[in-house]
């Protein structure tokens, strides 16, 4: 018996003519009671829809209606029931912020690519990094820090020249977004269960914002990260085209 599909697609219109096309070929079953959900859009709709789904724990094939797609399959209306049962899985544990505010208040995110911290003013940020309650980094000046996950490793991460890092590695990467102060700090590789917290130094002075996935916490003090081991992610790729062969492919190009 085929699998029973929902179709999810962003706002674009080249990816809601796909999921209308799709839906009346294959059927559109509530979220709920799906097998598969198919996210129809790019790299940001999948993050958008993998959190909306990670309640149900129902795994997510995506097809690429947006411009990367790097975590989403190339897209193909006539083999998708075959291409789906044969797929790969993927499985992502995301990060947990937790922010402490300026104004006294906490705000908790989940992010799946990375929880980054961006000046927020004119002057470079000025932060300290403690790993497990042990400061390693007293004084680090930048427009920010980043802690990514090895699925979000190729996004922000890669861009601020970070590393990639395979998606089976029990490891986060803490890169810095244009140092200045240590001027040649390359980042560091954690292990997974490690806990991050950076401080932010002169707050008033060098104010900073945090974000996890589009999620954003303003005028924040300190940032906690670590591995939201209780919640998993599962993505399907096509066989021969998963994560792991995308991670190692990216560093080639």
């Amino acid at each position: 018996m085929p699998p029973k599909l929902h179709f999810a697609a962003s706002d674009a219109p080249l990816a809601q003519a796909s999921r209308a096309e799709l839906s009346a070929r294959y059927g559109n079953v509530p979220v709920e009671q799906s097998d598969v959900i198919v996210a129809l859009g790019g790299d940001g709709f999948m993050l958008q829809t993998l959190h909306s789904s990670q309640h149900l724990a129902t795994p997510v094939y995506g097809m690429n209606r947006g411009t990367v797609g790097f975590l989403m399959n190339t897209y193909d209306e006539d083999t998708l029931v075959a291409r789906v049962e044969a797929a790969e899985t993927a499985v992502i544990n995301p990060l947990r912020m937790r922010a402490d505010c300026a104004d006294g208040h906490s705000r908790e995110a989940l992010a799946i690519n990375e929880v980054a911290l961006l000046r927020a003013g004119s002057q470079a940020a000025k932060l300290s990094i403690s790993v497990d309650g042990k400061l390693r980094m007293a004084e680090l000046i930048c427009d920010g820090a980043l802690v990514a996950t090895p699925a979000g490793s190729t996004a922000y991460n890669y861009s601020a020249h970070g590393p990639i890092l395979p998606i089976g590695a029990d490891v986060l990467a803490v890169t810095a977004i244009a140092a200045y102060r240590p001027r040649r700090w390359r980042g560091a590789l954690l292990p997974k269960r490690a806990k991050v917290r950076i401080t932010v130094l002169e707050p008033d002075k060098r104010p900073v914002m945090a974000d996890a996935d589009g999620r954003p916490a303003g005028n924040v003090l300190a940032v906690e990260v670590e591995t939201a081991t209780d919640i998993e992610h599962r993505v399907l790729f096509d066989p021969g085209h998963g994560l792991e062969e995308r991670l190692i492919r990216e560093q080639f190009v």
